[in-house]
C-alpha cells in the first residue's frame, strides 16, 4: 500500500555492498577454520585465529560481548548444536564441529556457519552435514521478492525430511540481519509454504538450519550458552546471509555470492557479478 512502512529493515544497494564487505570477512574466517580444524587443535586456538583475522581485516566481532558472550566464534562439537564457547577441549578424529561466526564492517553485520568433520569422515555424519547444507541452499533459493517467508522454511524442512529421519531444531532458526546481528523476522526451519510476510527487495536474512542424527529436542548447559541434544546425538549447523535483490538472491557470506549453486539450478541471481 502506498506510504506503508515495512516493519523490517530495508537496505539500499549501497548498504548491501557494505554488508558484502562484512560477509567476505566472515567467508575468509570460515574458510580458514575449515583448514585449521584438525585433530589435536583446541577450539580456543580456533577462536584466537579468528580474532587475529578480524583485527587484520579492520572488522569487529558480532559475537564478542553479545549478551556477555566471551568469544568471537561459537564452536559446537558433536552433541553441541549451537552457541558453544571455545575452550581447551582438543578436537579428536571423528568429531563433528560447527563453527558460527559474525563480523561487523562500518556498522553492518555478516553471519554464517559451517560444519566441519575432524579427521577421517564418518558416513552418517557426512550425510547429516551435506543434507543440512543442501537444506540451507534450498532455503536461500527461496529468498526471492514476492515469495512468503515460510517458503524458505518449507524448502529447508522438505530437503531434510526427504533425506532421512533427522531431527530439525524448532527452538532456533534464522533471522533478519543488517545494522544488528539479530533482527526481525525470525526464519523457522520448518512449516508449510505460502505463509508469513511477503519477501521484498532490500531485506537481508540469515538462513541457518540445524539438524541432528536423533531427536530434535535440546537443552542449554549451565554456562547459559551451549545448546546440546537431549539424547546425545550429533548435530550439524550451516548458515549464510542472503540479500534479496531485484535480480534474485545474493549470498553475502559466500565468496562466489552463491553463483555456483544458483547457476547449476537455474536460479536467477546477481551473484556472479560480485564473485571474488
Amino acid at each position: 500500500m502506498f506510504g506503508r512502512k515495512s516493519k523490517f529493515e530495508i537496505k539500499t544497494p549501497d548498504q548491501f555492498l557494505l554488508m558484502r564487505k562484512a560477509g567476505l570477512v566472515v567467508a575468509d574466517v570460515l574458510t580458514r577454520m575449515q583448514l585449521e580444524a584438525v585433530p589435536g587443535v583446541t577450539t580456543e586456538q580456533l577462536d584466537r585465529i579468528a580474532r587475529e583475522m578480524l583485527k587484520a581485516a579492520g572488522a569487529e566481532s558480532s559475537f564478542l560481548g553479545y549478551f556477555g558472550y566471551p568469544s568471537v566464534i561459537c564452536a559446537s562439537v558433536n552433541e553441541e548444536v549451537v552457541h558453544a564457547i571455545p575452550n581447551p577441549r582438543t578436537l579428536q578424529d571423528g568429531d563433528i564441529l560447527s563453527v558460527d561466526f559474525g563480523a561487523i564492517v562500518e556498522g553492518w553485520n555478516g553471519d554464517a556457519a559451517v560444519t566441519i568433520e575432524i579427521g577421517k569422515p564418518i558416513e552418517k555424519q557426512t550425510a547429516l552435514s551435506k543434507t543440512t547444507e543442501l537444506s540451507m541452499w534450498a532455503g536461500l533459493s527461496q529468498a526471492v521478492a514476492g515469495n512468503r517467508l515460510s517458503d524458505i522454511s518449507h524448502a529447508v524442512e522438505k530437503t531434510i525430511r526427504n533425506a532421512g529421519p533427522y531431527g530439525i531444531l524448532e527452538e532456533y532458526g534464522g533471522h533478519g540481519i543488517g545494522t544488528k546481528m539479530h533482527m526481525d523476522p525470525l526464519v523457522p526451519n520448518y512449516g508449510e509454504p505460502g505463509h508469513g510476510p511477503e519477501l521484498v527487495v532490500g531485506m537481508a536474512l540469515a538462513i541457518e538450519p540445524m539438524a541432528t542424527l536423533g531427536s530434535r529436542h535440546v537443552r542449554t548447559l549451565e554456562d547459559d550458552w551451549t545448546v546440546v541434544t537431549t539424547d546425545g546425538s550429533h548435530a550439524a549447523h550451516w548458515e549464510h546471509t542472503v540479500a534479496i535483490t531485484e535480480e534474485g538472491p545474493w549470498v553475502l557470506t559466500a565468496h562466489d555470492g552463491g553463483a555456483a549453486y544458483f547457476q547449476a539450478n537455474g536460479i536467477p541471481s546477481p551473484a556472479a557479478k560480485y564473485a571474488v
